[in-house]
């Protein structure tokens, strides 16, 4: 039978099946391309049809498929594995595993206790385990523990008060449940500031300090040798970046041919993986990586799902899916600097819908008892960002060139910050993604940022024209920074920095010219492409000050006096222009 998980290829070559695609599809199945579509799963195509962004329409196509076929059904998912209610018999005593309580936890940190247990069977999937924390105030909150390998079990919670936090635990296994104790919670480490959270179409951390989510992408980061994600966080180090689209799972694409040395799961390409097994060792290593984020204020931000895979992970079925996300949302929720992505193009991966996406969405919501960030990246259609367990849009680029020019609108028909994660990326390869240039990175930020969003930066340089060797591009692997563009990043961060809230929102502009900063207190006006001699404006109520800002070359020049009513400004007749209006 025909679904989602068929291959164009094999529906093409079904004479039934190529008529309901040549009716619902006629873009694709018509298409001269559509011998490079053969392999491409149908789940995936259906992103290419503007018509089929339409649920019902989607669902007339996959009703119409699953008519045709030899009869034969697909071979299902993994069915659920539940705890095994026999792990432990009676003559185990409850409570009765050694517990190591944490030493006092500065707030924001993790607060984790170890549990010492038992290790036969799979403890990954025949024990469930949570606990129940009372904070100083007598809140209650619920979080899940995990297997973290070798008799050791986990329970971490975010420590976002301080005081004494009492906790009992909650187990199928005997030894596990019912275990008490109390933790201390201290005043937090200098400069760390508590998990981001919105703050109207913006961002603030939990003790009030702004946030401004000025990003990169660096996806598969994690996954390459130890010397190099070590120079990536030397780069960041140096960068202007506040927070990093990064994978969970490994990236199979181009310039992604190497093979990551762990996984999440136990085992290798070669040999197979073991999908009721995780991989602690791999997710300590993923720990340390976000603790060194933090360490220089940082934000992860996860990504869950992707669709560039080579192992499988792309379509593990519903069972393994569900348990992959509870494992890594109670192994990591309690990270003050972790966001959720529930996929980067989600509507490349075939084998998920809208329904999967809402039900996956639901579990992570479940698991994280803290409330972290959560979004859902595209591709082609935008999901419904107007989901409520959707904080933020995290969106790419709908157009070879406009998409930061749309960052007011999105904000009107989402009411909620926008984010532009992948606006295309400064580089010099084949793939228009990945060869704006350094001006046009810089040009696309401040275009968002007059309008009150977030740009996400990204590099894709090829090696050889720097006369390298090594196959290493920033968008997926880390390394070094090439381009012209993080430094032009950091002055427009600089100046977001000097409002009075430290952001901008939208401002009626002119017809030629985006306006955005503070109401009656900064106004910002940016020229991009344009390159006027000079402005006429005609100044709001009061007095204010006037300076030229040289986006790309990091000037700023004020004229001289206070001035009110209407002035001319003169301009140099560059491109990346802007003049900033601040009151007095």
């Amino acid at each position: 039978m025909f679904d989602r998980r068929s291959t164009f290829g094999e529906a093409l070559d079904h004479p039934d099946a190529r008529a309901i695609l040549e009716k619902l599809m006629p873009g694709i199945a018509a298409s001269p391309m559509a011998t490079q579509y053969r392999d491409g799963r149908l789940g995936s195509l259906v992103a290419f049809v503007p018509a089929l962004e339409d649920p019902d329409e989607q669902q007339k196509l996959w009703s119409a498929l699953a008519e045709v076929g030899d009869g034969v059904q697909r071979a299902p998912y993994a069915t659920a594995i539940a705890p095994d209610p026999a792990y432990e018999d009676d003559t185990v005593a409850a409570a009765s595993v050694s517990v190591r309580l944490p030493e006092p936890t500065p707030r924001w940190d993790v607060l984790e206790v170890r549990l010492d247990g038992p290790s036969h069977g799979n403890p990954f999937v025949d024990v469930e385990l949570d606990a129940v924390f009372t904070r100083p105030d007598g809140t209650e909150v619920r979080v899940g523990g995990f297997y973290d390998g070798d008799g050791v079990y986990l329970v971490r919670a975010l420590a976002d008060a301080e005081g004494a936090w009492s906790f009992v635990t909650r187990s199928t296994a005997r030894s596990l449940d019912g275990v008490t104790g109390v933790a201390e919670v201290i005043a937090p480490r200098d400069g760390v500031h508590g998990p981001v959270g919105v703050d109207g179409f913006h961002f603030r951390h939990a003790d009030g300090t702004r946030h401004r989510p000025l990003g990169t992408t660096a996806y598969a980061w994690t996954h390459q040798p130890e010397d190099l994600q070590e120079q990536t966080l030397a780069t960041l180090a140096e960068a202007p970046f506040t927070k990093i689209r990064m994978c969970v799972f490994p990236k199979s694409y181009l310039y992604n041919v190497n093979e990551p040395a762990d996984f999440p799961f136990v085992g290798s390409l070669a040999d197979g993986f073991d999908l009721e097994r995780f991989d602690p060792a791999h997710f300590r290593r993923l720990e340390q990586r976000i603790t060194d984020l933090g360490a220089l204020g940082i934000e992860a931000d996860l990504i869950l799902f992707h669709a560039y895979d080579r192992w499988g992970f792309a379509d593990l079925g519903p069972a393994v899916d569900e348990r992959y996300l509870r494992y890594v949302v109670r192994r990591l929720s309690a990270f003050a600097n972790v966001w959720w992505s529930m996929a980067n193009e989600y509507d490349l991966l075939w084998a998920k819908d809208t329904a999967d996406w809402e039900r996956l969405a639901e579990i992570v919501g479940e698991e994280d008892a803290f409330g972290h960030l959560n979004s859902i990246h595209n591709c082609r259609p935008f999901y419904d960002y107007s989901k409520p367990w959707i904080t933020h849009v995290s969106v790419q680029r709908v157009d070879v060139y406009r998409t930061a020019e749309n960052t007011d609108e999105w904000r009107e028909r989402w009411g909620k910050p926008v984010v532009i994660d992948e606006c295309a990326y400064e580089g010099d390869i084949d793939q228009g993604w990945g060869n704006i240039t350094g001006e046009e990175m810089v040009r696309r930020f401040w275009e968002g940022a007059v309008r009150g969003g977030y740009v996400g930066h990204g590099e894709t340089y090829l090696p050889e024209a720097l006369g390298l060797e090594d196959e290493i591009l920033w968008w997926s692997k880390g390394g070094v920074l090439h381009g012209t563009s993080p430094d032009r990043i950091a002055f427009l961060e600089k100046l977001l920095a000097e409002a009075p809230d430290g952001v901008w929102d939208p401002l009626p502009g002119d017809w030629d010219v985006p306006w955005g900063g503070v109401d009656g207190r900064v106004r910002v006006g940016y020229f991009g492409f344009n390159r006027p001699r000079f402005r006429s404006l005609l100044l709001a109520e009061g007095e204010w000050t006037v300076d030229v800002i040289d986006t790309w070359n990091m000037t700023v020049e004020r004229l001289p006096g206070i001035h009110s009513g209407s002035l001319r400004v003169d301009l140099p007749g560059r491109q990346f222009m802007a003049v900033r209006l601040t009151r007095v």
